[in-house]
């Protein structure tokens, strides 16, 4: 056989399997002319390549140029091979090797497809499980590594002759979509008796009548209701035991979209997305959305249709649909066949579901718009497993498990300046989460081969993570470093940001609403100077006692009593402003200290405002309910800020919020409004921290501040804080695709363990 001289190996890391890069290679050598082979391995695609060393340049060059649209080329390398065997240019099977986090995620129905099942002449006309090399469901099938068929939930559909020929063609748009499917050979519809288009269209239907259904998308169930119908959605919440709790709505389009909300220029890219998140908006008030679907808020979270079937289901009921996770109260999102009957018995209808096993759960993600740029809440289905780059001079870090905390409970898989924030686990106060955490942990380190050589946790000792962890490290003898809560949070956002270990400390911003403290008390507000070994505690809120310990984090008016009696005296404030409630007991559990820890946490803040002003139940019913509703009483009213006083206390700069309690209660009886009130409040607190912050970095001599805490969450407060320290003349670094809630906070403690141990090496 003729043999062709001058041969090298391409090797290409990044985000190449899943992505049409193969069949690009492939294309792109038989333009220039080029024999060898291409192959998928476990950490890269390999190019096997021969021909004239101009033809070979030219290919290397668009190799990166012109990669598909959904690839990220990361690592080229070269060097010399062997000849190739003949003339041709082939797409060989994939071979075995280390497995790497370059997989892709779940992605959104493309332009393509859609056109397909809306195109009666065509083979998928009304399929709901269309899809290509651009889009479809990807992680949430996969099994293992090199991502072939066999190795997802699809290898039990055997191709048809007409998919088969489309997956063996390199110039079809279906070559190697391992979700390959259609009619004649894929996974099928089932409501209740019927199949197929059939069940699509009964399902429908009974949507439009009335009913509620447990839809099963990618990464699980979803309940769905009309989202038009007062009665329905409030059905909704009585069954799922979901008071006022906001649920997500899905649109078959931008245009839907801006019907029931205002969609900025950068909202809309956010909502068309591939990753396809549930995206907060301005909600029109005079829209068609029922009102409870959103109770007390100014914003809605909506997302577009992001597979064929929710599109073809959109079409039916022809408006907008509630989708929200199918579970239980504090229960995991269903996302198995053979549970969701029984766990979702007295909740839905009936069941819209499919024969296409889930391989793990994958909520939807969540992002909003704020300080110019979308910021993740909740990374989901479509976010994750993308890897998330270090700095630079992480290179050669040992790789690390970092397990987070109790609450938005996500974990971060790193090797090297590689790190995998895993999707929202669920909040770690039931077994069944639990049981879900270590399930899904054990599902990523098989499927990514990763191997820690040491364990992060959080400093907390009672958080059922860092039991975990500390457990899974005794069990494999690794090293375990328990990382400070708030100094993880700063951490998060220096690493996201590609700030270098060498580049020394920043002043860090960390609002939330507890954490341990290096000292063994509860923080929740704190200025910070840190790099990523150490944290140095500069200022903070002055703490206040939270009465009955976690209850005051679910009752606001525990807090609002505590800053009200540090900030007037005895009968300073309205008789009737707490009826009703314990105070004399309360007030003696803090006088003893009894189950009355001290804080100084700006989560607390809040609620104690939103209790003020009314916003605020007596008992939330989720975390974050009151300040969500003050946010939203704040709109975008301008307003002079509350004041705040500044003190030296237990040898730190403290922040004094008496003068603040006592404005707002001198507003309060002059019959203020509510949203001036809430909007000065916002005003307050950002103009007082942000100067504080920036006090801290002229005193230190430095000149960058990191932002972090689930409180940074409020898109007000974030852009008001943000804007204040630039006008200082500080550089402000900001959580983006991480989290600034605990859901980021393994990404920060595996930044910290990775620095610390490259540190004890001396690198």
């Amino acid at each position: 056989m003729e043999r062709t001289g001058e041969a090298e190996e391409i090797t290409v890391r990044g985000i190449v399997q899943g992505v049409g890069f193969r069949p690009f290679v492939w294309r792109l050598a038989r333009r220039f002319g080029l024999a060898g082979s291409v192959s998928n391995t476990g950490d890269a695609v390999r190019i096997h390549l021969a021909g004239p060393a101009a033809a070979r340049e030219a290919f290397a060059v668009a190799l990166v140029a012109e990669a598909p649209p959904l690839a990220r080329v990361e690592q080229v390398t070269r060097v010399p091979a062997a000849p190739v065997e003949g003339a041709e240019f082939n797409i060989a099977e994939s071979g075995a090797g280390a497995v790497s986090v370059g997989i892709v995620p779940d992605l959104a129905t493309c332009s393509a497809c859609r056109a397909e099942i809306a195109d009666p002449k065509a083979r998928r006309f009304r399929y709901a499980f269309t899809n290509c090399t651009d889009c479809g469901p990807r992680f949430s099938i996969v099994e293992g590594l090199p991502y072939d068929r066999p190795r997802t939930t699809m290898r039990a559909f055997a191709l048809c002759p007409d998919c088969r020929r489309e997956y063996d063609d390199p110039a079809d748009r279906r070559f190697h979509a391992q979700p390959i499917a259609c009619p004649a050979c894929g996974p099928r519809l089932r409501f209740g008796a019927l199949e197929g288009d059939a069940a699509l269209a009964a399902a429908a239907s009974a949507l439009k009548a009335g009913a509620i259904l447990a839809v099963k998308g990618i990464g699980g169930f979803h309940i769905a209701c009309d989202a038009t119908r007062e009665a329905v959605v409030a059905d909704l919440r009585r069954r799922k035991q979901r008071p006022t709790k906001p649920l997500a709505v899905m649109v078959a389009d931008l245009a839907a979209a801006r019907a029931l909300a205002e969609v900025s220029e950068l909202e809309a890219e956010a909502l068309s997305d591939p990753s396809a998140p549930i995206v907060l908006l301005r909600r029109h008030l005079d829209g068609s959305l029922a009102p409870s679907v959103a109770p007390r808020q100014s914003h809605v979270g909506l997302m577009l249709a992001y597979t064929p079937l929710h599109h073809l289901l959109l079409a039916g009921v022809g408006g907008p649909l509630v989708m929200t996770s199918a579970n239980k109260a504090n229960a995991p999102q269903v996302f198995r066949d053979e549970d969701a009957e029984t766990a979702l018995a007295g909740i839905v209808d009936g069941l819209l579901t499919h024969n296409r096993p889930i391989a793990r759960r994958l909520e939807d993600g969540v992002v909003r718009v704020a300080a110019k740029g979308v910021r993740v809440m909740r990374r989901g289905r479509g976010q994750a497993p993308r890897a998330l780059d270090w700095p630079a001079d992480f290179e050669g870090a040992p790789p690390i498990l970092a397990l987070g905390s109790d609450l938005k409970s996500a974990a971060c898989l790193s090797h090297g300046r590689k790190a995998l924030l895993t999707h929202h686990l669920g909040d770690l106060d039931t077994p069944a989460v639990e049981e879900e955490f270590a399930r899904a942990l054990a599902d990523m380190a098989e499927v990514f081969a990763h191997h820690p050589e040491a364990v992060a946790v959080d400093l907390h000792p009672g958080y059922r993570a860092t039991q975990f962890g500390t457990a899974l490290a005794a069990e494999r003898g690794l090293p375990l470093l328990a990382i400070p809560h708030h100094h993880a949070h700063i951490a998060a956002t220096l690493a996201e940001n590609g700030w270098l270990r060498s580049a020394g400390p920043v002043v860090g911003l960390a609002l939330d609403g507890l954490g341990f403290g290096e000292d063994g008390t509860l923080w929740g507000a704190e200025v910070l100077v840190c790099d990523y070994r150490e944290s140095r505690r500069m200022a903070r809120l002055a703490p206040i006692a939270l009465a009955g310990g976690d209850v005051a984090s679910r009752e606001p008016w525990r807090a609002l009593l505590a800053h009200l009696d540090a900030a007037v005296e005895e009968g300073g404030f309205p008789a009737n402003l707490l009826d009703g409630k314990p105070l004399a007991t309360v007030r003696a559990m803090i006088a003893k200290g009894l189950n009355a820890p001290l804080a100084s946490s700006a989560g607390r803040l809040f609620d104690a405002m939103a209790a003020l002003l009314g916003l605020a139940p007596d008992r939330l019913s989720f975390e974050g309910e009151a300040a969500m509703a003050l946010e939203a009483c704040a709109g975008d009213i301008a307003a002079a800020p509350y004041p705040m006083a500044v003190r030296e206390a237990d040898g730190l700069m403290e922040l004094d919020p008496a003068p603040l309690w006592r404005a707002a209660l001198a507003d309060r009886a002059a019959g203020v409004p509510a949203p001036a009130m809430a909007a000065r409040f916002h005003a307050g607190v950002a103009a007082a921290f942000a100067d504080l912050a920036a006090w801290v970095a002229e005193g230190q001599g430095l000149s960058t501040v990191a932002l972090s805490g689930g409180v940074f969450q409020n898109a007000r407060l974030l852009d008001d804080v943000a804007a204040r320290l630039s006008a200082h003349g500080l550089t402000v670094l900001l959580p983006g695709d991480v989290p600034a809630n605990d859901g980021g906070l393994a990404f920060g403690q595996a930044a910290i363990a990775a620095a610390r141990l490259m540190a004890s090496e001396g690198r």
